[in-house]
Parts: C-alpha cells; sequence; structure tokens
C-alpha cells in the first residue's frame, strides 16, 4: 500500500503557508547584499533591549524545562489588561491558538465562518477537523459582518475575525461588532485576531475584551510578534472566559513555549518605550508611502496595521521578481486573490525611501 493511502483525506485540502521570502535565500540566489525584506509584517525597530537581554539570561538555563503555565507572564499580562490570569491562555504564536481552538470545538460537519481574503490558518484549523469552511467575500476591503451573520447555522462554532485583517490592513467598528454579537448563536465562539491591534489609530475601534466581561463566547488572539518584534521566538496569547481557557489547556502540548520566549516577553512589558517608539514609526511611515503612492498614480488600501496593500496594475508577481532583483522583497497579492496588488510592510524611513525608489524605477514612475 502507498504511504499516501494512509493519510486523512481532509490533509490532501490543505495549501501549505507560504512565508515571506526569506533575507539570505534572496542574498543566496541573486548574489547581491544588503537585501530588505518588507513582506512579513515583521518590526523593524526589533524587540525592546529589555527583552534580548531576558532571553540572554534566559538562555543560561535552557537545559531546564520552561514554565508550562506561564505564570509570570500571565500574573503580567493580568495587569496590563484588567482580566484575570485564569482568563490566559499563553501560545506558541496566536497560530498554536488557532489550531487549538479548532481541535477543541470542531467536530467533522460543523461549520466555521471567515473572511475572504483574510489570515489562511483560520482555513487550515477547520480543514484539520474536517469542517466545513464557509468564506464571505470581503466588502471594500473590510470584513462583511452582516452577511457572515446571514450564515450563522445551527452546525456554526467558530467565526474568525481579523481585526485589523491580514491582508487588507481594515477593521471592523464598534457598531458593527456589536449587532453582530446580537446575532452570535449560543453555541458558537466569535474570535478576534487583534495581531496588530496596537498599531491601530481610529477610535471606532471595538474593545474586544469588554464583550468578553459580558459573558459572551468570544476569544480574543494577540502576538508578540508584531508591535514587540519577538517573532522570531513565537509568542501569543488568548483571552476569554474562564471555561474556553480551561478547554484550550486540555489540549495543549506540554511545555509549548519555550524559556526564552517567556522570559523576552514578560520583559518586553516592562518596556515602556517599545509600543509608543514602534507606534510612532508605523504612523510616519505610512503617512510617507501613502503620499508616495499617492504621488505615483496608485490606489491602495487605508490601513489600520503595520502594512499596506497597494494596487501595483501589473501581475504581482511579475513585480515581486523585479523588485527582487534590486534588493526588496514584497508579498504578492496573488496568494490572497488581488493579483495586481502587492502588501508592502511599513519599515523604517531607509528602508520606506528604498521600496518606494525601486518601485518608482519598475513602474517608470
Amino acid at each position: 500500500m502507498s504511504i499516501d493511502a494512509l493519510v486523512r483525506p481532509c490533509i490532501a485540502d490543505l495549501e501549505p503557508y507560504e512565508p515571506g521570502k526569506p533575507v539570505e535565500e534572496v542574498e543566496r540566489e541573486l548574489g547581491i547584499t544588503g537585501v530588505i525584506k518588507m513582506a512579513s509584517n515583521e518590526n523593524p525597530l526589533g524587540p525592546s533591549p529589555l527583552a534580548v537581554e531576558a532571553a540572554r539570561k534566559a538562555a543560561a538555563g535552557m537545559q531546564i524545562y520552561p514554565d508550562g503555565n506561564a505564570y509570570y507572564l500571565k500574573k503580567a499580562l493580568a495587569c496590563m489588561l484588567k482580566v484575570e490570569p485564569n482568563q490566559l491562555f499563553i501560545g506558541n504564536g496566536s497560530d498554536e491558538i488557532i489550531h487549538f481552538l479548532g481541535i477543541t470545538y470542531l467536530h467533522p460537519g460543523d461549520e466555521v465562518i471567515v473572511a475572504d481574503p483574510s489570515f489562511s490558518r483560520y482555513d487550515s484549523a477547520a480543514v484539520l477537523m474536517n469542517a466545513r469552511l464557509i468564506k464571505v467575500p470581503l466588502k471594500d476591503f473590510r470584513h462583511d459582518l452582516d452577511a457572515m451573520a446571514s450564515k450563522f447555522s445551527d452546525r456554526t462554532k467558530l467565526i474568525f475575525i481579523c481585526n485589523p485583517n491580514n491582508p487588507t490592513g481594515t477593521i471592523v467598528r464598534q457598531n458593527e461588532v456589536e449587532s453582530f454579537l446580537t446575532k452570535l448563536p449560543a453555541d458558537a465562539v466569535a474570535v478576534f485576531d487583534e495581531a496588530y491591534y496596537e498599531y491601530v489609530e481610529s477610535e471606532d475601534y471595538p474593545d474586544s475584551l469588554r464583550y468578553i466581561g459580558e459573558g459572551r463566547h468570544v476569544v480574543t488572539l494577540r502576538t508578540f510578534s508584531k508591535i514587540y518584534g519577538l517573532a522570531g521566538l513565537r509568542v501569543g496569547y488568548a483571552v476569554s472566559s474562564p471555561e474556553i481557557v480551561a478547554h484550550l489547556n486540555r489540549v495543549k502540548e506540554p511545555f509549548n513555549v519555550n524559556s526564552l520566549a517567556l522570559a523576552a516577553a514578560q520583559a518586553s512589558l516592562s518596556d515602556p518605550n517599545q509600543v509608543r517608539r514602534s507606534r510612532q514609526l508605523v504612523s510616519e511611515g505610512k503617512r510617507f508611502l501613502q503620499q508616495s503612492f499617492t504621488a505615483m498614480g496608485l490606489d491602495y488600501i487605508p490601513t489600520e496595521a503595520n502594512f499596506i496593500m497597494v494596487r501595483v496594475g501589473l501581475d504581482s508577481r511579475e513585480l515581486f521578481r523585479a523588485l527582487m532583483s534590486k534588493g526588496v522583497i514584497i508579498r504578492t497579492g496573488d496568494i490572497f486573490g488581488l493579483s495586481d496588488y502587492i502588501r508592502v510592510t511599513i519599515g523604517n524611513m531607509e528602508q520606506n525611501g528604498r521600496f518606494v525608489k525601486a518601485l518608482s524605477d519598475v513602474l517608470g514612475r
């Protein structure tokens, strides 16, 4: 018997995640140096010096298993967020928590509702559990919560709302969310993925933690990968009711988050400048890039995140190769069904300037 015959049929329906191309790989392939990566929404400022020092100290004890309960990190987060420690679940990146939500709540034939396009790991959570994936197109590049609510049924179990949405950078607003939650089935869970929430400037951004406090079936996902600059260590967290957190704790792997990640994340929270300086950099870079796109006659999607999608008027793969040859890595839009768009991470001003110059040269504008 072929080994392929032993594989669960749903595995064939999964699309492997396509990460942003690493700098080292591009430099090796093209024989160039000084490549910049503006593809994976990483923080160009890097982590807090306090986080780096905490990880360095933790490395000396790497022969010891990490704290499987993440006691001190939960304590720090609980203080910051004004929740109880038993309302917190720490994951090996928020990707892992998305996976655990699928394992915990989905039976074959259950339904998962997502926006399209949005973060692909929601799809995987459904497919792996033989659940039915219902994709609802964005409206004006934003989640159409009314259309998503119209898909509710007695099989609806999970609804993922990426806010701000990856890849479009758009948000759903408070009044929309409150109306949506009144229609949420009693046995369904709404998951708000807020990986980029620290970058939001809109005053109409919903406070998802309030809905948890009201006793609704809501999970809020956040991460240390973006504004805290710890993408390489993989640490995210969920906030929810003690009951939902207890369910997740039953399926998590022992010691799922490593010691260095726990130490760095906790130290990050004690640095008052990390969030402030990162927000300032993104706010300034966003204005520069938007002005540059306008000057080149390019349409872009107004963003509340640390990345922007811009319509370039040609095949994004073609533009990707042209920009890569100039030492700039971006994200193609075709993987999101937007073949003439690219997604670019907001970098520091030197990186932003290099990207704009390369884009202008390639487009002849």
